[in-house]
């Protein structure tokens, strides 16, 4: 995707999944864990031989989310400030996503 590696059950190139697959299901998350790109976190666990980790709160500076119309990486900041909506390109993301940022961003629940 943009250049950028996402793995998972892709179902098209702007990040969606099996899992998420409505049109504002546009990002793609870095996990801790592995540094790797995945839409969701039903993914990680389907592909990835370990258990996930969060990203810390010292660590939010970090770029980790993809925004799968523009392929613009934004730091977790960026991101759990955004209004559901990609800084670079305004595409909408889901805001459901947000009953999920516990499993991976410290302190989010």
């Amino acid at each position: 995707m943009h250049g950028i590696n996402v793995h998972g059950a892709l179902i098209d190139k702007q990040t969606r999944c099996k899992h998420y697959d409505k049109p504002i299901d546009i990002i793609a998350i870095k996990f801790k864990c592995c540094e790797t790109y995945y839409p969701c976190y039903k993914c990680h666990a389907e592909e990835a031989d370990h258990q996930a980790k969060v990203w810390g709160r010292e660590e939010f500076d970090h770029k980790a989310i993809l925004c799968g119309k523009c392929g613009e990486e934004l730091t977790i900041n960026e991101y759990l400030n955004s209004n559901s909506s990609c800084s670079c390109c305004n595409a909408s993301f889901n805001p459901g996503c947000q009953k999920h940022k516990y499993l991976y961003f410290e302190g989010n629940n």
